[in-house]
């Protein structure tokens, strides 16, 4: 079973990836490698399948045991970053992957900030540990570039009014409408993770696929990452519904000029010219709060948050009196102000 970590070639200690400088950095003596410049150390793997579960850290021998969608970790016992490589490898290869950012520290002040740093929450929800609780996931999309071959009929109409003599007359005209349309989607992305929220998922985007990197394991370390749960045919489905709305769009632009259109048929046949399995970076919160789950998502690369905390109702009820307070002694301010004297 294939473990992968990095070692320092300078001080041996742990090497993870650095959001800031982009590289593979040491946490003891500070070195930075170009990952671009190492050597894979999955390139000659050997797919390995997914009933292996159970691992050694080569840091401190521990045993490991993981769920079968796990490809990088964290060791429980002596906290080495460690990427599972027979995971990584053959068919369960990514083609490419966003690095993160945003490190964790950011991620942290970022979600407080999108908190309103608790004004709103209840007290106790922003407490240290639940904030530090944050998780760097790489999580696995399937990217599709999409061909579309559609044809619709329609009937289209225009209307128009006009006055003769005392009368006042409307014309209504009717059109057989065609078109044939062809249409590429490029980039299209589905979560393949049976373990996350899709509509969670899609609310983050989009993510700036200009920093797609070509795979490599370093960009892992010192992260929690995951095997895609569906493969590109599968999800095929989901993609072509993604993007049904935008078809839906681009079709009717084409029928401007006409008072109504009511469509006869309409035939759209989707075909995948390309799915990449990539892997996209998120920083993931989820706790229970009195009973309750809450879960929360920021894009790794943009910083965008996505998700609902519990809110105070006692909070509420004095952020909005105080605006309302602070609104009416603006107005009698400014209602003196003008006209010379008191209230």
């Amino acid at each position: 079973m294939s473990v992968v970590d990095y070692k320092c070639p300078s001080c041996g200690g742990e090497m993870t990836y650095d959001s800031e400088s982009g590289m593979l950095s040491c946490r003891s003596c500070g070195r930075k490698d170009d990952i671009e410049q190492l050597p894979n150390p999955l390139e000659h793997s050997v797919f390995a399948g997914d009933e292996a579960k159970e691992y050694h850290c080569n840091s401190c021998g521990a045993v490991i045991m993981t769920e079968a969608e796990t490809t990088a970790m964290s060791c429980g016992f002596c906290g080495s970053s460690i990427v599972l490589g027979d995971r990584l490898a053959g068919e369960l290869a990514p083609a490419m992957v966003i690095p993160f950012s945003i490190s964790k520290a950011e991620a942290q002040q970022a979600f407080k900030k999108w908190c309103k740093n608790g004004r709103l929450t209840p007290a106790g929800f922003m407490t240290a540990n639940r904030i530090k609780s944050i998780t760097g996931l790489y999580v696995p999309f399937w990217l599709y570039d999409l061909h579309n071959n559609i044809q619709v009929q329609a009937n289209g109409t225009r209307v128009r009014t006009y006055t003769s003599g005392d009368y006042v007359y409307t014309e209504t005209q009717h059109y057989d409408v065609y078109r044939h349309i062809l249409v590429d989607y490029e980039k299209i992305p589905v979560d393949a993770s049976e373990k996350m929220n899709d509509k969670l998922m899609d609310l983050l985007e989009p993510f700036p696929y200009d920093q797609l990197k070509s795979f490599k394991a370093p960009y892992l370390a010192g992260y929690i990452a995951e095997k895609y749960s569906y493969d590109n045919e599968q999800l095929l489905p989901r993609a072509k519904e993604r993007i049904s709305s935008y078809i839906d769009s681009y079709i009717q632009s084409t029928m401007t000029g006409y008072h109504a259109v009511t469509y006869r048929s309409k035939d759209v046949r989707t075909a995948a010219r390309r799915a990449d399995y990539v892997l996209l970076p998120i920083w993931m919160v989820q706790y229970d709060y009195k009973g309750e789950k809450y879960t929360f998502a920021m894009n790794g690369q943009t910083g965008k948050v996505v998700g609902q905390p519990p809110l105070s109702k006692a909070k509420i009820t004095w952020w909005f009196a105080g605006i309302f307070l602070s609104s009416l002694f603006a107005l009698k301010t400014l209602s003196w102000l003008m006209g010379g004297g008191f209230w």
